[in-house]
């Protein structure tokens, strides 16, 4: 397959991005030599180039169908990247209707689009997790080994933190327009206290959409590290292959944390379901309430501690 050129789709959200990335290792060894394309978005790029899977990452702006100057753009960069095979990882209806702005012969197509050479033809795909819906498509694609999700081999500076060598990382916010999926601040204040308790440093991630959130955390243990809004995706990464321990909502960062191979707990309400979307890695384990009010700073004390090694 020497000298062909390959595109993968992967658009976002982080979660999905964490959990592509053991597809992504799983076309990269089934296209040793080719040149392979990463179509992605802004807020993926760095960490993608930290992966290392890819050759080339175009950004997609996501142009709106009417916007015809840019629909027509992104059309003649497809048509001319030259593309033997694609791998539609966002399985999208904007993905999706990226197949028929290929040319005709349109290249070889890995996905759900209509008309496509390798459809992902399984009638259950949506009652899968990502990690296993994945890699059915692959699998249908002729590519029978996917690995699982890892990120431990992502590098990131983290001097500018100064973190103790024990340290326990908290994660208490979560999309801001899904209150639903936040643990109160107040018990992860409690929580914060108690991993002191245990000598470890709370350290505290998350966006500048959560800076509110973290700061009542922050604000509620003395001695804790509130690195929010300034971490990167690598970074984050990074900062899971350090902790002892994760405890976090059902939020991006936490795919990150535990795939890079943290101990980590992971708290969902009755919004979402875990076993279509829960964080994959070498120790992850899930506490779910229909409420998280429901949720008792006993209970995930408890189940953090069994995480711990003895």
């Amino acid at each position: 397959m020497s000298g062909e050129a390959i595109l993968v789709i992967r658009l976002g959200a982080l979660g999905d991005f964490v959990l592509s990335s053991g597809p992504f290792q799983a076309i990269r060894a089934f296209h040793p030599d080719a040149h392979i394309v990463l179509l992605t978005t802004a807020p993926y790029e760095e960490l993608a180039r930290a992966g290392g899977w890819f050759d080339e990452i175009w950004l997609d702006e996501r142009p709106a169908w009417w916007q015809l100057a840019a629909m027509r753009n992104l059309r003649t960069r497809l048509r001319g990247g030259g593309f033997s095979r694609v791998y539609d990882l966002q399985t999208s209806d904007r993905s999706s209707g990226y197949f028929r702005l290929f040319g005709r012969p349109r290249p070889e197509w890995s996905g759900i689009a209509r008309g496509c050479s390798h459809p992902h033809a399984n009638p259950a795909r949506d009652r899968l997790h990502t990690v296993e819906r994945q890699a059915d498509q692959l699998h249908m694609a002729g590519i029978a080994d996917v690995p699982a999700p890892d990120l431990s081999g992502i590098a990131a500076d983290l001097s500018e933190f100064s973190l103790p060598e024990a340290y326990s990382l908290l994660v208490p916010g979560s999309a801001p327009h899904r209150p639903e999926k936040r643990w109160s601040a107040t018990r992860y204040g409690e929580l914060a206290g108690r991993l002191r308790a245990r000598g470890h440093t709370p350290v505290l991630v998350g966006g500048p959409a959560e800076q509110a959130e973290l700061a009542k955390v922050a604000a509620a243990q003395r001695g804790t590290i509130n690195l929010c809004g300034r971490t990167s995706f690598a970074q984050i990464a990074a900062l899971g292959r350090g902790a002892r321990l994760a405890v976090g909502n059902d939020t991006g960062p936490m795919h990150l944390i535990a795939t890079a191979g943290c101990p980590s707990l992971v708290l969902f309400s009755g919004a979402s379901d875990p076993a279509l979307t829960a964080p994959r890695g070498a120790l992850v384990q899930v506490l779910q309430r229909h409420d998280l009010a429901d949720l008792s700073v006993d209970e995930v004390a408890h189940a953090a501690q069994r995480l711990l090694p003895h």
